[in-house]
């Protein structure tokens, strides 16, 4: 199991929204300290936080932030955006840019701090998927989450031997800027970052952060057909 409390923590997307909120309840559970990242650090508000400049879908960028964070035991992979590009008539670089974020940039940034957490003694990752990872509803932003779930899942097996235990946070509508304009129930960042944290601290394999997650987490054992019209009434 992995403990918080004296952890050396880096939250990708760390300036705003969930990871802002993983971020400042990172360190009222102890952490000892906390590398928040943003394509600009200067936007990272949290007094205590180690703002760090971080385009996940940048090589160098990655490259350069694990040689600056050599003492992190504890991966937060949150950062991501919405495109929602349609298959069929959207420019394929549109699928690609959300390809590139979602899909790509968590695997740069866990391939470069895989081997600094190993050095460290273990470790957690924690990928930030979304309800989107089993429905297609969103297009290109659902087909990048439902390969990052794949992802995290294949990462589990090849990382438990190596000391990194590995745990994906699913979540639906969350009260950010992102879903400022969508008319619908929504969690807290607050009340994710706590589920995600209990569920690493736990060992959970996943954490469904809110009802329609599990409603929909459930309803993969029913007809799809079914399935869909519930969900678009």
């Amino acid at each position: 199991m992995t403990t918080i409390e004296g952890s050396v923590a880096l939250v990708t997307g760390g300036s705003r929204g969930i990871g802002r909120a993983l971020v400042s309840a990172l360190y009222e559970r102890g952490a000892k300290k906390v590398y928040a990242t943003a394509r600009d650090p200067r936007t990272v508000t949290h007094p205590g936080a180690v703002p760090l400049a971080l385009e996940v879908s940048d090589p160098a960028s990655v490259a350069a932030a694990a040689e600056q964070a050599q003492d992190v035991t504890l991966l937060i992979n949150n950062a991501g955006t919405s495109v929602n590009a349609n298959f069929l008539d959207a420019p394929v670089e549109d699928v690609r840019r959300e390809f590139e974020t979602n899909f790509y940039g968590p695997l740069l940034v866990t391939r470069a701090f895989v081997p600094v957490i190993e050095r460290n003694g273990g470790g957690h990752i924690l990928n930030v998927h979304s309800v989107l990872s089993w429905l297609g509803i969103g297009n290109s932003c659902s087909a990048s989450k439902a390969a990052l779930w794949s992802q995290t899942n294949s990462l589990r097996l090849d990382l438990k031997p190596r000391g990194i235990e590995v745990t994906g946070l699913h979540v639906g509508y969350v009260d950010t800027d992102m879903t400022a304009t969508i008319d619908a129930p929504k969690v807290t960042p607050e009340s994710v970052a706590a589920q995600a944290l209990d569920g690493i601290e736990s060992g959970a394999f996943e954490v469904l952060a809110d009802d329609l997650t599990r409603q929909v987490k459930a309803g993969l054992a029913a007809d799809l057909a079914v399935l869909y019209p519930q969900l678009a009434a």
